[in-house]
């Protein structure tokens, strides 16, 4: 049985990012899906015929400051990205991308998942 860590505490939040903006308005963007947990629009530079992600509403900075409380966000956040995969075509397949940190590849300090298909995906991704 393997036992979770604590989430690591960090200084700075995921308040005041490019995706805060977006969920309050302040930025506009090519929204296709809102509820009460999450906000799902298109990647402003899609690398593939669809390319969308998935923020939560809520602020949390890294997959690493998750906490046993964002289980069922955590959850959420996956299975819109799965339906709305499949609404937009991607029943073929398609890929999940989520980013931790800078070596990660994490750009925007607000948890997000990148959803992208109608293409070829290729391992490893690089």
């Amino acid at each position: 049985m393997s036992t979770l860590r604590p989430a690591q505490t960090t200084e700075k939040t995921a308040v005041d990012t490019l995706f805060t903006k977006i969920i309050n308005r302040e930025i506009p963007a090519k929204i296709i899906y809102e509820d009460d947990q999450v906000l799902a629009f298109h990647d402003i530079a899609p690398q593939a015929p669809v390319h969308f992600l998935v923020i939560p509403k809520k602020a949390v900075r890294t997959l690493n400051d998750l906490t046993e409380d964002d289980k069922a966000l955590a959850g959420h956040i996956l299975f819109t990205a799965q339906r709305l995969a499949l609404e937009l075509g991607c029943e073929k397949g398609f890929r999940v991308v989520m980013n931790c940190n800078e070596e990660g590849g994490q750009t925007v300090y607000h948890i997000h998942m990148h959803v992208l298909g109608q293409r070829q995906m290729h391992w490893p991704p690089g």
